[in-house]
């Protein structure tokens, strides 16, 4: 939550019509500089002045919030696992990585598309049946 000087300068910073979409989908308002947008069209945003590991945020493409619909390397830069944003990292620009999705997968989760175990090894101990003997 902020405080009204903090919303008020918000406001004067962006905008009404982009204060009422922050206000609408992150619940909070902030102003930063676009860092950049990955391959979703999701958008990156970043202000040194916030609280610290407040100051990186995302605006999705998409508003149903799924962590999934961020690439790798924008996960590992908003996560502050790496510091320079992938637009700006030397390694990215010359190597494609193999395993960058090329689109979202969603979750399975409670699904029939759920990871489930199978085991194959036999129980050590047997359930019991039960046996009725003919008289």
């Amino acid at each position: 939550m902020s405080t009204i000087t903090r919303t008020l300068g918000n406001i004067r910073k962006i905008g009404l019509k982009e204060y009422w979409h922050q206000l609408n989908y992150i619940g909070d308002t902030k102003a930063g500089v676009l860092v950049g947008t990955d391959a979703f069209g999701n958008k990156f945003y970043e202000n040194k002045d916030e609280l610290p590991l407040r100051t990186r945020w995302v605006d999705y493409a998409k508003h149903d919030y799924d962590a999934g619909h961020i690439e790798p390397l924008w996960h590992a830069w908003i996560s502050y696992m790496v510091d320079t944003p992938p637009n700006q990292d030397p390694i990215k620009a010359t190597a494609a990585r193999p395993w960058n999705p090329k689109g979202h997968t969603p979750n399975q989760t409670f699904t029939r598309g759920a990871f489930k175990t199978y085991n194959t090894t036999k129980p050590k101990i047997q359930s019991w049946e039960p046996f009725a003997a003919p008289r």
